[in-house]
């Protein structure tokens, strides 16, 4: 979606054999930091209107590093071994809601891929070619492929690492934007917006295999460690569906009840397993909460306030004592404790965060 606010999701990633390659002149130059020191958990936020990945010290509560990546950072994944970090970049101009996009510019094609930041050095290594526009990708758990949305072009396109080849183009539905691998490693779901549906496609054929449909407006897909349930946000459905992953059906459908207090309604967006996988967190957008859904109950359990001013992007620690948030209109990245279900903190991001994932050794 284009739009100047955040997302995320928190598959990992691996890059494959080929050597780092010079970095694109599309960076866009942020100011001078000390490298991240290579020790000690960090959170990487990727912030849109800036052309940054930030770097942050979760104990401190502080930026450590900005290291500029290009236009339009969204999606954001590490590698398993927290290594390399891949986001991806747009030159597509920025629209939402109430922009005219036939009055934006035209985009610039030269700034799309993803791009490869060394976690050591904190530089930008390489950029993939990715298809037109990409704003979420997912990659496979032996490192070696990377399935990247293609809003503009409705699109899912299937990139080798280790060739940095693109192996394959499959049409979705559109405005496709979350993508997640099921945990068997066998599918690929794309959350397509404009669709109201999430496409099914096995990775192996590179071929559209179920098409899932849902409440108005999917953002993200997430599976709970065993693959045996799924889940999808729906922004506009305000709700989340709930689906079984051996069938392809939804089973239960979660909304989400408006506050009279709040002019806004929930609006789910990012989603985070539990490690135990016992739940989901929701980040709801412009209702500035996140909420827990029960995976047993297919209920929600408790809403989690005031957050920040619009979360979306939202990653959980592995030992799911802790949230963060990215919050794009406020520039923070919020801390939540999930046992006492209340900010604990805020890191000051500056920019728009869009997406957030963990490096946690």
């Amino acid at each position: 979606m284009r739009r100047t606010v955040v997302l995320v999701s928190l598959l990992v990633a691996a890059c494959g054999g080929s050597a780092p390659q010079q970095a694109s002149s599309g960076a866009t130059p942020g100011p001078a930091a000390a490298p991240a020191p290579a020790s000690g958990p960090r959170l990487f936020v990727s912030d849109e209107t800036g052309g940054a990945v930030v770097v942050a010290d979760p104990a401190a509560r502080s930026v450590v590093q900005r290291i500029a990546v290009g236009k339009r950072p969204r999606g954001i994944r590490l590698s398993p071994d927290g290594k390399l970090l891949y986001v991806a970049l747009s030159g597509s101009p920025i629209g939402g809601p109430g922009v005219d996009e036939s009055k934006l510019p035209p985009g610039d094609r030269t700034a799309d891929g993803i791009g490869v930041v060394d976690v050591a050095t904190g530089s930008l290594v390489r950029k993939y070619q990715s298809g037109q526009d990409p704003e979420a990708f997912a990659v496979s758990d032996d490192g070696k492929m990377l399935y990247v949305s293609n809003e503009e072009t409705s699109e899912m396109t299937a990139l080798d690492l280790n060739s940095g080849t693109i192996t394959g183009h499959v049409k979705v539905g559109d405005e496709p934007e979350g993508v997640t691998i099921r945990p068997d490693g066998k599918f690929v779901y794309v959350a397509c917006e404009g669709s109201n549906a999430v496409v099914v496609i096995d990775r192996e054929k590179l071929t559209e295999v179920a098409r899932i449909e849902t409440t108005a407006r999917p953002r993200a897909i997430a599976f709970t460690p065993d693959g045996n349930a799924g889940f999808i946000s729906t922004e506009n459905g305000g709700a989340v569906v709930a689906f079984d992953p051996a069938t392809s059906k939804p089973s239960t459908t979660i909304k989400f009840q408006k506050d009279p207090a709040n002019p806004i309604p929930p609006r789910p967006m990012g989603l985070a397993v539990t490690p135990d996988g016992a739940n989901v967190f929701v980040s709801l957008g412009r209702f500035k909460a996140i909420a827990e859904v029960s995976v047993a109950g297919k209920s929600i359990t408790r809403t989690i306030a005031d957050v920040g001013g619009r979360p979306w992007g939202i990653a959980i620690t592995p030992d799911g004592k802790t949230l963060y948030s990215a919050n794009g209109p406020s520039g923070d990245v919020s801390i939540v404790d999930v046992s006492s279900g209340t900010v604990s903190g805020k890191i000051a991001t500056g920019g728009s965060p869009w997406g957030v994932v963990i490096r946690n050794q």
